[in-house]
């Protein structure tokens, strides 16, 4: 499928809204760290440096609405809640790694073109 017939077909809005969901810095983090196996939050949080408890929680109620991620509650004193991706989540594992290893594969350049387009 091209941009083109993605357009004329009336889709850019949904793939829009699809590629704002997992092409945040939060949610490409999640995916990632949920890869390897159900989380807790506290987990989630302590690993992801930066991220406040609310975008956290925004983060994972996004993922969990578009289907990407489950939250499993077990009754216990006190409950604990685990994260795990679902099988469209871990679809879109290899994506995020792949993006993730161009990203530090051509870090270096970025920054040397961000430092001649600074410099003006």
């Amino acid at each position: 499928m091209t941009l083109d017939s993605l357009h004329t077909a009336g889709r850019c809005g949904a793939v829009s809204g699809v590629l704002s969901r997992i092409g945040d810095k939060w949610s490409v983090l999640i995916v990632m760290l949920l890869s390897t196996g159900p989380r807790r939050f506290s987990e989630l949080k302590r690993a992801i440096g930066g991220i406040s408890q609310r975008m956290l929680t925004l983060s994972l109620r996004g993922l969990e609405r578009d289907g990407l991620v489950k939250r499993t509650v077990f009754p216990t004193v006190p409950p604990r809640v685990d994260y795990e991706l679902t099988d469209l989540g871990r679809s879109l594992c290899e994506p995020v790694q792949a993006i993730g290893t161009w990203a530090f594969e051509n870090y270096a350049e970025i920054e040397r073109a961000r430092a001649r387009y600074d410099a003006g």
